[in-house]
């Protein structure tokens, strides 16, 4: 379909609204471009974009198309349970309302949060309640001006990518003329819709507490600000923070209540340190020894230490999976023959290995995105060594301990990171010291990650074919090192499933990682250099910044 096409479908549906309709016959030739140029590309992460009108948008017809498909998809297979949740995001609560009333509609029942909640507990919840897929109406960290779709399997991973296809061809074959939904109140009245209830709650609070490591330094003082960044995590992290004997809690008085605007930090990432600027304020402020904070759905955390006198640092995501990887295995006595395993992505710290070789650990690497944690997980399982999972982490601030949960976990990140610091404190150790001892003991890696955004009505294909282009013509030169091995992850590597990922190795540990975002239109660049401190660590990798940076094409732009 074109965009006449596209356009002419809404106008002539049914199931859209006259105000709509009112409204897209008052759009112009390039805003009616701009929104039916295309369908949102549905895949392993969902959809997701910007919020309006239009084929290319985030709007109760989108969303009850993308869940129409899905019903069809779990018809189809014998699914007839699904479990819903939602930020704190525009559109949110509302688009969870279609996706239920859909659901309902097909005769699907539905399980539904009946608060803004975390991610994770729709991972959770899916389990627990034996449900064949979950939904979360979330843009993860996106400007407010994004939401989107996120799909769980009945595993509480997010869909596998014969999942995403399977669904995707689904939701291609409905129309915009036949949408309908249930109201809420009609779905519960029929027995199809029901609330999620609060022992779910309870129980996700008391397993992530149950994921504690040590108390060695329990009841040590700590003083620790939390933000949620306007989001989702407010309640369920102080729930678990207050079992930490001897921490103080300082909140962030004005990110705490839910706002879809983020009218404090426009971009709710905590892995930038913008998004931490009140944080760090009220750091300074009161003293405290740490700084976290949660993304608008509480699955990723950003960290902020204290180092000389009111001066602060604001860690990598990999920095703190490093420290939470060897605190955690610092804490497990286990005999050889069941040696903890640690998960990560590939474009996380390779440090890792170090860490786990000192620790007589096993690490394993899995493809960029949580889902193929939770998946290893899921194996580990059927195997029978559940037990032996000891942590998952990704450069992205994401991170995993305990198995009751299989995707990324703000608040498990939060208990943890809290319970890390306290457990150095009373060594008298801040974080800050505990990892340049780390860096001491393992080597300095530093690391950095570089965002290109890809403009224009079809990223995809600009996406694509930067990662051909190189493929075609790659590049030769690493920081002062020639490239000495490239590694295409498109060919399957290590039994991963085949990915668009290339790999340039070069000698002394440098190394760049590109790849196209799956749920962003953008390409990125995940650098790693080995240096004998961390200012020939930075130069090395400023080199290979202003490397990368010719391999993209002149007219995008670096975040």
């Amino acid at each position: 379909m074109n965009v006449q096409s596209r356009y002419q479908a809404w106008l002539n549906s049914p199931a859209i609204d006259p105000q709509t309709k009112q409204k897209l016959r008052a759009l112009s030739a390039t805003e009616r471009e701009a929104v039916f140029c295309s369908d949102l590309t549905f895949g392993t992460g969902g959809m997701r974009g910007q919020l309006g009108l239009g084929t290319n948008r985030l709007n109760p017809y989108t969303v009850a198309r993308a869940t129409r498909g899905l019903g069809d998809y779990l018809l189809q297979s014998g699914g007839r349970q699904v479990a819903i949740g939602y930020d704190t995001r525009h559109g949110s609560l509302v688009f969870a309302g279609v996706a239920a009333g859909v659901l309902a509609k097909m005769g699907i029942l539905v399980w539904l949060y009946d608060q803004p909640l975390p991610t994770p507990m729709v991972s959770f919840a899916v389990r627990e309640l034996g449900c064949d897929a979950g939904v979360v109406i979330t843009a993860s960290h996106n400007p407010a001006q994004y939401n989107g779709y996120k799909v769980y399997g009945a595993d509480g991973c997010q869909i596998t990518d014969a999942a995403a296809d399977a669904i995707t061809a689904c939701i291609e074959r409905v129309g915009y003329d036949a949408l309908s939904w249930l109201a809420e109140e009609a779905a519960m009245q029929q027995g199809l819709l029901a609330i999620i209830p609060q022992r779910i709650y309870r129980m996700y609070i008391e397993q992530t507490l149950a994921c504690r490591i040590s108390a060695q330094g329990d009841g040590c003082p700590l003083r620790v600000v939390y933000t949620p960044l306007h989001g989702a995590g407010h309640k369920p992290v102080t729930d678990v923070l207050k079992h930490l004997r001897g921490v103080r809690v300082i909140e962030v008085k004005q990110q705490c209540l839910p706002d879809g605007d983020f009218p404090t930090c426009p971009k709710p990432n905590p892995e930038l340190a913008q998004a931490l600027a009140l944080g760090l304020a009220c750091a300074k402020r009161e003293k405290a020894d740490l700084l976290i904070a949660t993304d608008p759905d509480c699955d990723r955390v950003g960290v902020a230490v204290r180092e000389v006198g009111s001066q602060y640092r604001v860690l990598t995501g990999n920095e703190v999976g490093l420290l939470l990887m060897a605190y955690i295995l610092s804490q497990k006595a286990m005999r050889p023959e069941h040696a903890p395993v640690v998960v990560k992505t590939v474009v996380t710290s390779d440090l890792a290995f170090a860490i786990a070789a000192h620790h007589g650990a096993q690490v394993r690497e899995v493809l960029t995105g949580f889902k193929y944690i939770g998946e290893m997980i899921g194996r580990m399982e059927a195997l029978g060594e559940a037990e032996r999972f000891a942590f998952g982490f990704e450069e992205s601030c994401g991170y995993l301990a305990g198995t009751h949960v299989r995707d990324k976990d703000g608040v498990m990140g939060c208990l943890l990171i809290a319970e890390m610091a306290q457990f150095y404190a009373s060594g008298g150790l801040s974080l800050a010291q505990a990892l340049q001892a780390l860096y001491a003991r393992y080597g300095y890696m530093g690391t950095r990650l570089l965002s290109y955004d890809i403009p224009g009505s079809l990223p995809m294909a600009v996406m694509a074919e930067t990662m051909r282009r190189l493929r075609a013509q790659p590049p030769t030169q690493l920081g002062d090192k020639p490239i000495a091995r490239t590694v295409d992850y498109l060919a399957g590597i290590k039994g991963m499933p085949a990915s668009d990922v290339l790999c340039y190795c070069a000698h002394e540990g440098l190394k760049a990682i590109v790849r196209p975002s799956g749920t962003e239109p953008k390409v990125k660049v995940y650098l790693s250099a080995m240096g004998a401190n961390e200012a020939e660590a930075q130069r090395l990798l400023d080199r290979m910044s202003s490397q990368a940076e010719s391999w993209i094409v002149q007219n995008r732009t670096h975040d």
